[in-house]
């Protein structure tokens, strides 16, 4: 059986536990959210199956190989129902506090989490993909690719025409884009064509960017 990391617990015997007590809840509370009356009767008839199927999964003398893919298949279609109900009337009006913990739930906190401020810097590889195309890949200078704190990227750039100067720094970019992919591309106009354009890094969590990555050049086709 899969382990959950989320808010439904990790056993079959606490997902029924978990389930009657959400029904005890409906019973009463259903006006609350909204829930019609046959929600609350098809989550009783999941749980009176998965808790029959359970109980014969484990004894001795009825538990066959058979038994076990039946039980598995009456806790999948449970879990899914309370999923379902979870996501279509528990959030519809939010819940309050005390009906979290009614539901065996974890009350949410709407303290966001505050970013660190990214430490990992990058630079990228180009690639030829089209006409007036240039393909990025991010490339990792140092730092980790899988920290979670390296959410995306801000990719700074400038075309340079024949004869202009270039930047001198990334500060001197005037354009740039976000992505989260570690692999984009970059369309420029026709009249780009024959340029320079010159491109820097920055790692972006939540607003706060990391340090800059070095310059790099290519030719727009």
């Amino acid at each position: 059986m899969a382990h959950y990391t989320d808010w439904l617990p990790t056993t079959r015997t606490a997902q029924l536990v978990m389930a009657k007590d959400w029904q005890n809840v409906l019973l009463t509370s259903y006006s609350l959210w909204e829930i019609p009356p046959h929600v609350t009767s098809e989550l009783t008839q999941l749980i009176l199956t998965a808790e029959h199927a359970l109980e014969t999964a484990q004894n001795e003398t009825t538990r066959t190989p058979v038994a076990n893919a039946q039980c598995k298949t009456a806790f999948d279609a449970l879990t899914a129902k309370m999923r379902d109900i979870k996501k279509r009337y528990f959030l519809t009006p939010p819940l309050a506090d005390a009906d979290y913990i009614s539901l065996g739930l974890k009350p949410h906190d709407p303290t966001p989490t505050p970013g660190k401020i990214p430490t990992a810097q990058t630079t990228i590889e180009t690639y030829l993909v089209g006409r007036h195309e240039i393909g990025v890949k991010i490339i990792y200078v140092t730092g980790n690719p899988n920290d979670p704190e390296n959410k995306g990227y801000r990719i700074w750039y400038s075309t340079i025409a024949p004869g202009e100067n270039p930047p001198a720094n990334p500060n001197d970019l005037r354009k740039s884009f976000y992505t989260k992919r570690k692999k984009d591309v970059i369309e420029f106009d026709f009249g780009d064509s024959g340029k320079t354009v010159y491109f820097a890094v920055q790692i972006e969590n939540d607003g706060k960017k990391g340090p800059w990555g070095p310059l790099v050049s290519a030719l727009i086709p």
